[in-house]
């Protein structure tokens, strides 16, 4: 029997919630969070997008198993499709889903290193 994730409720509870990110009042978070049935590509039975956006309403960071990243291409290259990843700028990485509480954190972490670079550059 699978034990439940405690955190689970907490991330959950963020569906369809979205905050200001910054003093400044110009980046934002938004989360849309569902449980859905265990499936291969959402193991953990869950739909997730957790993205921070500029004053434009650009992603700037999105953690999210929306659609599968395939690792590698052209001849010889490793088939590896994931779902859960992560978008910084342009860029697309595996992300290692290991619980709720550890997603939200990595998400904060991610979006506090962003905040912090773009006000330095001010």
């Amino acid at each position: 029997m699978a034990v439940r994730d405690p955190s689970l409720d907490t991330l959950l509870l963020l569906d369809g919630e979205s905050f200001v990110a910054d003093v400044d009042g110009k980046r934002w978070v938004k989360f849309v969070v569902k449980q859905v049935p265990v499936s291969p590509e959402r193991p953990h039975g869950l739909d997730y997008s957790l993205t921070l956006h500029d004053e434009g309403g650009e992603r700037l960071l999105g953690f999210d198993n929306a659609h599968g990243v395939r690792e590698g291409s052209g001849p010889g290259a490793r088939t590896r499709i994931e779902y859960d990843h992560k978008h910084t700028g342009k860029r697309v990485r595996f992300y290692v889903y290991a619980d709720a509480a550890t997603l939200l954190a990595d998400f904060w972490t991610e979006v506090e290193a962003i905040l912090q670079k773009r006000s330095t550059r001010s």
